[in-house]
């Protein structure tokens, strides 16, 4: 299984929770997301797991992308619960920490709490996790990471501090992504979430008039994205999430919006998490 991001990292604890106990997966830990789905497509590994949307920071526009241009596809997805935990050296008191370090996102939805620490340089690293590992690495007794309990047992730190972000309810979806043709042996009879990248022309009305197509086949839109097209400026790709009751109402709204769109391509059909 394939992550973006150090083992320890919040991608790790999707794939924990989705596929079963971190003693039963492999996990190939990559630093960018095009590397993930390059192993995914080389059959390096048998799926990837990337985050697609954060209910705080909102969606994760390269991600949508990579699902439009390569040959994957989205097999399942599911809801972590984001908790940020202040991780040091083993023994090392509060007291003791000048600097803390984690990725920038993290560290933007803990800002009441480092705030109440204006002593503490506050740096931003690439990873969640890779902040832990660099600390453990080099045996700084001075510096904290931000990051998921994971990564205190994954390189034998110790969580100073739990649960130091500014909102409880903060959730990441993530997607469990496999390349096209590969089979799963996953019946898919539970689908009920189709997740779909689709162009129109580039004339007035035209969007409503997709969106019409998708309200009157049934299903419920819940998520809609847009993306630029490289190349062509002001005109962009639309990504939307929609809830069917069947297949039959799923392929209708399929048919429907082929007929008025240049472009629709299935990016995954699944069960809702």
């Amino acid at each position: 299984m394939a992550i973006q991001g150090e083992l320890g990292s919040n991608s790790h604890m999707a794939a924990v929770e989705m596929l079963g106990s971190p003693k039963d997966l492999d996990i190939v830990a990559c630093t960018v997301s095009a590397h993930v789905l390059a192993k995914v497509i080389a059959g390096e590994v048998d799926a990837a797991v990337l985050p697609i949307e954060n209910s705080l920071h909102g969606s994760v526009a390269e991600h949508y992308d990579l699902l439009l241009d390569l040959p994957v596809h989205i097999e399942r997805e599911s809801l972590l619960r984001i908790r940020h935990n202040v991780i040091t050296m083993p023994g090392v008191k509060l007291q003791e920490v000048k600097r803390v370090m984690s990725h920038p996102v993290a560290l933007s939805q803990c800002r009441r709490f480092l705030a109440s620490h204006p002593e503490w340089e506050v740096v931003p690293f690439y990873d969640t996790a890779g902040s832990v590992k660099r600390l453990m690495a080099e045996g700084l007794r001075d510096v904290a990471g931000i990051a998921p309990a994971l990564a205190a047992s994954e390189y034998d730190a110790e969580v100073a501090v739990a649960g130091v972000e500014d909102h409880a309810e903060n959730y990441t979806r993530f997607h469990l992504v496999r390349r096209d043709g590969r089979v799963s042996g996953e019946a898919g009879a539970d689908e009920n979430k189709m997740s779909l990248a689709f162009a129109i022309e580039h004339r007035p009305g035209t969007l409503v008039a997709a969106l019409q197509r998708l309200a009157e086949a049934g299903v419920d839109l819940t998520k809609i994205e847009s993306r630029p097209v490289p190349g062509s400026p002001w005109e962009y790709v639309f990504y939307v999430d929609v809830r069917f009751n069947s297949p039959e109402q799923a392929k209708t709204a399929l048919i429907a919006l082929r007929e008025h769109c240049r472009m629709v391509k299935v990016l995954g059909r699944y069960r809702a998490a």
